[in-house]
C-alpha cells in the first residue's frame, strides 16, 4: 500500500498509466471504437485511394481505400499483446538466471554470465533479422524472438541484487535452521527482488513493442495481421510518395505515446524501489547549481558555523 501511495503522489506515473490505460481500453473495445472492420473487403474506386481525411474518414484511407482509423484502432491489439507476452517471457527467464547466477555463484555462476555478456555484445536487431528470416514469419515467431533475447539486463539486474541479499542476516539464520537452497531462494530472496524485476519488466514492454514495430517495418512482420509497424512499412513503400501524411504520422505517433507512457511508469516504479536514486545530487536543484558555479570554501564554513 505504501509503494502505491508513492506511485499516485508521483505526477509522472499517474500520468503514465492514464495514457497506457487509454491504449488498453481503445484495444479492448476496438469492436465498438472502430468505425469499420479493417478486415472486411471494400470495393474502392481510384479516388478513395489514399483519400485525405474527410467526416466519414477521420484519418483518412489507406492505399487499398481502407479506414485508417480503424487499422489504427486493432493494430494497438496486436502490438500490445507483443509487448507484454514478449516482456513477460524475458521477466521469467532473466530472473530465473540472475536468481541461479547470484545465488549459486562458482562455475555455474560464471557460465551463465559468460552467456549474459556473448548475448549483450551481439546487436539484438540484426540478429532478430536473421533468426526471423531463417524461422518464418508470424506473430508467434516474433514473440518468441523478442522474449528470448531481451531477458539479458534483467538477469544481470537480478544477479547484481541477489548478491547483496544472500549476504543478509535473514538469509543466513535460514541456511543454519536447515533449509534447502531452492526454499531460500523462493521464499526469502525471490520476494526481495520481485520489486525490481517488475520496474524493469515495465520497461522491457517498451522494447518489446518498439521491436515489433522495427520487425515489421522491415517487412517480417505478420502480413495477415494489423500492426503499428506493419502499418508503417506499408505506409513508407506507398504513401509517401504522394505525402499522404494521414497513413504516415498516426501509427508512429501512437508507438511514441504508449513507448512515452511505459517509460514514466518504469521510471517512478524504478525510484519507488530504489530510494537511493531520490537521494541522487542531481535531483537537488540547489546542490546541482552549487556543483555549476561552485561554493567559496569560505561560504561552506559560515553556513556550518550558523
Amino acid at each position: 500500500m505504501n509503494a502505491v501511495k508513492q506511485f499516485v503522489r508521483n505526477p509522472m506515473g499517474v500520468v503514465g498509466a492514464g495514457m497506457l490505460l487509454v491504449v488498453i481500453l481503445i484495444a479492448l473495445l476496438a469492436p465498438w471504437l472502430a468505425p469499420y472492420d479493417p478486415q472486411v473487403r471494400v470495393q474502392v474506386t481510384p479516388d478513395d485511394i489514399l483519400a485525405p481525411p474527410d467526416a466519414e474518414h477521420l484519418l483518412g484511407r489507406d492505399d487499398a481505400g481502407k479506414d485508417v482509423l480503424s487499422q489504427l484502432i486493432y493494430g494497438a491489439r496486436v502490438s500490445l499483446i507483443v509487448g507484454f507476452t514478449a516482456s513477460f517471457m524475458s521477466m521469467f527467464i532473466g530472473t530465473t538466471v540472475g536468481l541461479v547466477a547470484g545465488f549459486y555463484g562458482g562455475r555455474v555462476g560464471n557460465w551463465l554470465m559468460r552467456l549474459v555478456d556473448f548475448l549483450m555484445v551481439i546487436p539484438d536487431l540484426p540478429l532478430m533479422l536473421v533468426i526471423i528470416a531463417v524461422t518464418g514469419r508470424g506473430l508467434t515467431n516474433i514473440i518468441l524472438v523478442i522474449g528470448l533475447l531481451g531477458w539479458t539486463y534483467t538477469a544481470r539486474l537480478v544477479r547484481s541484487q541477489v548478491l547483496s541479499v544472500k549476504e543478509r542476516q535473514f538469509v543466513l539464520r535460514a541456511r543454519s535452521l536447515g533449509a534447502s537452497a531452492p526454499r531460500i531462494i523462493l521464499r526469502h530472496i525471490f520476494p526481495q527482488v520481485v520489486p525490481l524485476v517488475i520496474a524493469q519488466a515495465v520497461l522491457d514492454i517498451s522494447v518489446a513493442i518498439l521491436a515489433e514495430s522495427s520487425l515489421a517495418f522491415l517487412g517480417l512482420g505478420d502480413p495477415t495481421l494489423i500492426s503499428w509497424g506493419m502499418m508503417l512499412n506499408f505506409a513508407f513503400e506507398r504513401a509517401i510518395s504522394r505525402q499522404a501524411w494521414w497513413f504516415l504520422l498516426p501509427p508512429g505517433l501512437a508507438i511514441v505515446w504508449v513507448s512515452l507512457s511505459l517509460i514514466l511508469i518504469g521510471n517512478t516504479l524504478d525510484q519507488i524501489v530504489n530510494p537511493r536514486l531520490r537521494t541522487h545530487h542531481l535531483f537537488d536543484a540547489r546542490r546541482m547549481v552549487a556543483l555549476a558555479v561552485g561554493v567559496p570554501p569560505l561560504a561552506k564554513a559560515d553556513g556550518a558555523g550558523e
